[in-house]
């Protein structure tokens, strides 16, 4: 194989300036459909054309002269008392899209999965999707009340629920919209835009089922809870018993060994494994228990799916199996021909993810990719390849596979059954394609 590797230019950031943002405001104002693809493509082409590698001189001065860092003293200890990333790094942002959502607090930002290895999502690049704005809330005044079908009502603070013992487990979160502006045409240029809607950390907190045990709740005619948010919207909420009786379902404070984030829900969330992020309701303050679904706006209104006839469906909050390239990916450029690692994600709302198959030509052929460990039950899986580039056109996807032997759909077979209209759960396979230029685009095959 020919290693020599390729060089590759990262996905560009800020790529949309203050009269971008105004225009791409007023063009969704008419509908357009398109307005954020010529947007974006416009601006990545300026931001690819700006970053072109300047010839090097005979003999690299990075190795001929002894750079100030190895000649003097360093920044002293603790100069940070909680510490930033690299200057250099300052790009690899979570960025909220233009045109999504007009109010700030009822909207949504995007992690940079392009620019992230392994499967852990730093806490601070964790995407957000607010309803009504977050709060950073006094934990000494947070409780957290149990009632409905239970013996005994009980409010827990804080110091109750953290002396409790707990478990930490690593679980993927992803919104139910993530991918939704792709349904009927390509709409956004980037991974981060099309999947960035999606994160993965290590939880810790108490499994609910053991509070719910606390507070005497009948767990034979218990068949749903009701999970209820502090924040202004209120959100709530219903989870079938079935997920809570398995011990999955976890009343969480910590994220990645720290407290949770105030974005993400700080000081108390529900965490849901394998079901979409509406139904991890951040600043938890009630459960209650019943014995049918409480039928509450954000599920009868809101995420649903629209069908192709018209009709709804409700309680499709699984998040099936699904995978993307992240590198190569949209707004990058390959400079050279040669060797590069295809690298991605997969995961699968139902368990594990058993097998990812990586295509170099739009799906004819496809090779099975390398896993790396862990492997673990809805949580992110990283995949790779390699893969030689020989300056020919290529359209690079991956197709997931999980322990059920449920198969991520191409586009046209999701739209097949789904139609073009709806917002959730697309989990259609993502296409890529390299140009002669060696630039990323995003497309869609029919």
């Amino acid at each position: 194989m020919n290693r020599t590797s390729g060089r590759l230019i990262k996905a560009p950031e800020n790529f949309i300036d203050r009269a971008g943002v105004g225009r791409v405001f007023a063009e969704a104002k008419e509908g357009r459909r398109d307005f954020l693809r010529s947007a974006f493509a416009a601006a990545a082409g300026v931001a690819a054309a700006g970053s072109a590698v300047a010839a090097q001189p005979e003999g690299d001065p990075n190795i001929l002269n002894l750079p100030e860092h190895s000649k003097g003293l360093g920044q002293p200890v603790v100069t940070d008392g909680y510490g930033k990333p690299s200057r250099y790094e300052g790009n690899v942002q979570r960025r909220q899209s233009p045109g999504l959502t007009q109010t700030a607090q009822a909207s949504v930002s995007f992690a940079p999965l392009q620019s992230l290895f392994g499967i852990v999502t730093p806490s601070g690049l964790h995407f957000e999707r607010h309803h009504q704005g977050w709060w950073d809330i006094d934990p000494s005044k947070h409780r957290l009340m149990l009632n409905g079908m239970v013996k005994t009502p009980k409010v827990f603070t804080m110091d109750e629920i953290m002396r409790l013992p707990s478990v930490s487990r690593f679980h993927f979160i992803e919104c139910g919209a993530n991918t939704g502006m792709e349904w009927g045409n390509v709409a956004v240029p980037t991974c981060q835009y099309t999947h960035g809607m999606l994160s993965c950390s290590e939880f810790t907190g108490v499994p609910l089922i053991t509070l719910l045990e606390m507070a005497g709740a009948d767990l034979k005619a218990g068949r749903f809870i009701l999970a209820e948010g502090a924040d202004g919207s209120s959100m709530t909420r219903t989870i079938p018993m079935s997920l809570v009786r398995s011990g999955e379902v976890l009343v969480a404070y910590g994220q990645n060994g720290e407290m949770l984030r105030p974005e993400n829900g700080y000081p108390l969330r529900l965490v849901v494994p394998g079901v979409q992020g509406v139904s991890w309701v951040k600043y938890l303050r009630r459960i209650e228990l019943g014995d049918q679904p409480y039928g509450t706006k954000d599920e009868t209104v809101h995420y649903v799916d629209l069908m192709p006839d018209g009709l709804h469906r409700q309680y499709t909050s699984i998040q099936e199996c699904k995978s993307v390239v992240t590198t190569p990916s949209g707004g990058q450029v390959l400079l050279d021909k040669g060797f590069y690692s295809i690298s991605g994600l997969a995961w699968s709302g139902r368990g594990k993810v058993k097998r990812v198959d990586v295509s170099v030509d739009g799906g004819r052929n496809w090779r099975t990719a390398r896993l790396q460990d862990p492997v673990m039950s809805k949580c992110l899986t990283r995949f790779n390849l390699d893969w030689v580039w020989d300056g020919k056109p290529a359209i690079i996807q991956s197709r997931a596979i999980d322990e059920t032997g449920y198969v991520q759909p191409t586009k046209p077979q999701l739209r097949g059954v789904r139609g073009t209209r709806s917002i959730y759960h697309n989990n259609a396979i993502q296409s890529w394609l390299v140009q002669e230029s060696g630039e990323v685009r995003n497309v869609q095959l029919s």
